[in-house]
């Protein structure tokens, strides 16, 4: 069987995308959707995303990580399959979709996505690590110096760390300067670091208003894979209304025989 699949990224975060409105893929298949991602042998990528049919909502989004398997929402992933979704002809400027953590709102302006993201009604501290989930689970973590930290040990050792190993977590870095916040982050599932995390910025965002580092609810965001944004608002440290911004770009299609 030939599948043709379409690679998108959203601020380096990247998709391999398919149109499964006849639910013809496996999803099942953890290790055809390993191979696929893996950068040495297959197209290569963060994650894999397909696009269903929904009998209520415009379409669904079902997101596996690079390790095969279904993992919780991915902001970028759902920029990026809003743009994709647009490009066929699904949708117009406005959608309303399924996703595994619920409903989300996006609209296209002009080149950028912006996807409103899953409320944030409990934020923890521990130690000096703000605990949250904005679809998938977070750890925030401040940090010195950004761009010399070592995100690849020092995540992997937080990711793994007794307290996270049942469900496992995402780490982000992050540092305020040049009146941006900075943000890096180590993806469970990848196992790696990634050059953008859309649920990422949106808990960095958050734990540095949420820790009164940041008083404006619009933050810019920078990654090493580009520019975000993200927008919220707050009532009693409850975040709701938040938007997710920034560009997601076709970078080409193609098929695979499976």
């Amino acid at each position: 069987m030939n599948i043709n699949f379409y690679k998108y990224h959203g601020s380096g975060n990247d998709f391999i995308i398919i149109d499964d409105r006849n639910n013809t893929f496996d999803s099942s298949n953890f290790n055809l959707i390993a191979s696929l991602c893996k950068r040495s042998i297959g197209i290569g990528a963060d994650g894999l995303i397909l696009l269903r049919n929904h009998r209520k909502y415009d379409f669904e989004m079902l997101y596996f990580n690079s390790n095969g398997y279904e993992s919780t929402m991915c902001g970028n992933g759902g920029r990026c399959i809003v743009a994709f979704a647009n490009n066929l002809g699904v949708i117009g400027s406005n959608t309303v979709f399924k996703a595994i953590d619920g409903v989300h709102k996006a609209k296209i302006i002009k080149h950028n996505i912006t996807l409103q993201m899953t409320d944030v009604l409990d934020i923890k501290k521990k130690n000096d690590l703000c605990l949250l989930n904005t679809g998938s689970p977070h750890c925030v973590k401040l940090v010195d110096d950004i761009y010399s930290y070592d995100v690849l040990e020092k995540g992997r050792e937080l990711r793994n760390s007794p307290i996270f190993l049942k469900h496992g977590v995402n780490v982000n870095f992050v540092e305020f300067k040049s009146d941006m916040l900075h943000v890096r982050t180590y993806e469970r599932g990848v196992e790696a670091e990634t050059l953008s995390c859309g649920t990422g910025v949106v808990a960095a965002a958050i734990s540095m208003h949420h820790m009164k580092f940041i008083k404006s609810n619009f933050i810019n965001i920078k990654t090493i894979g580009g520019e975000l944004s993200v927008s919220f608002e707050n009532n009693n440290d409850c975040y709701n209304n938040i938007w997710l911004c920034g560009p997601a770009t076709l970078v080409y299609s193609g098929n695979f025989k499976c």
